[in-house]
């Protein structure tokens, strides 16, 4: 059975179930738009075929309607609020054990994927960054993500070098995703409404299985330099000066922002002692 959701006094409710509080300690901003909703979720391209789909945070099941409706995966949920995973609990029987009270961000995916899946959400603002460095630990496993951010952050990510928001999740992940800004959401289609406006990114896995450096070092010498980003190369990334390392390239006199990618291996290379 269909069960109605509407907006009353800052809460969701059903036409028969209980009150789900927004929580702004958990950055959570419900999504009221069904067209905005089926969007996002045919927003997924089943990139590299994969069978699975894991939405984080999915408040009161906007999405998660849509996508049980496909027979073209299976999803699972996980909510950190008990409240919210009450309801959907309660909104969806028959699915109870495809929803995980739990946090992503510390949650065994090895306990519940043992194949590649794909990230779906409408993810809470103070979390969102933190998802995505958790996507790049398991990009290996993760081949596409389709999810709301803060404007502002989902600018970030797709930004390519020379530009104000690039920064040091725009290198880690554009180094395995192919990274796509799909459209700006406004803020009135939120319960309650964010102060800020809203996007919604996808990221699907590139061809690259692993770069031609130390990927450990490359992942320190991206945040050491955007730690510093107002400070040429040559100041940012002097604690990795040595004998070999004299940083006297001409490289070394542009900032963080202005390299790709590829200049950022070749950094970590020559800090290796690879060239």
């Amino acid at each position: 059975m269909h069960v109605g959701i509407t907006a009353t006094c800052g809460e969701i409710k059903s036409t028969e179930m209980t009150f789900v509080h927004p929580k702004k300690f958990l950055g959570q901003h419900f999504l009221k738009d069904e067209n905005i909703a089926l969007q996002i979720c045919e927003s997924l391209t089943l990139y590299n075929n994969y069978r699975q789909v894991l939405e984080i945070g999915p408040g009161t099941g906007i999405l998660t309607q849509h996508l049980w409706a496909s027979k073209n995966f299976q999803t699972t949920l996980i909510e950190l609020d008990r409240e919210a995973y009450a309801f959907l609990i309660e909104k969806y029987p028959d699915h109870k054990n495809q929803i995980i009270n739990g946090d992503f961000l510390h949650y065994d995916l090895n306990s519940r994927f043992d194949e590649p899946f794909a990230i779906i959400g409408n993810f809470p603002y103070n979390i969102s960054t933190q998802i995505l460095f958790r996507v790049f630990d398991n990009r290996d496993r993760i081949p596409e993500v389709v999810g709301m951010f803060q404007k502002e952050v989902a600018q970030r990510i797709a930004s390519p070098p020379g530009s104000k928001q690039y920064g040091i999740l725009s290198v880690l992940l554009q180094a395995f995703y192919t990274i796509e800004y799909l459209f700006t959401v406004n803020e009135n289609v939120f319960l309650p409404p964010p102060k800020v406006k809203s996007a919604v990114i996808r990221l699907r896995r590139n061809e690259v299985e692993t770069l031609d450096c130390d990927e450990k070092l490359f992942v320190r010498v991206v945040k050491t330099a955007f730690n510093q980003r107002r400070k040429t190369l040559r100041n940012a990334l002097s604690s990795f000066r040595n004998e070999e390392n004299n940083l006297s390239d001409p490289i070394f006199n542009k900032r963080a922002e202005q390299l790709g990618v590829e200049e950022f291996v070749g950094i970590t290379r020559r800090f290796a002692g690879l060239q």
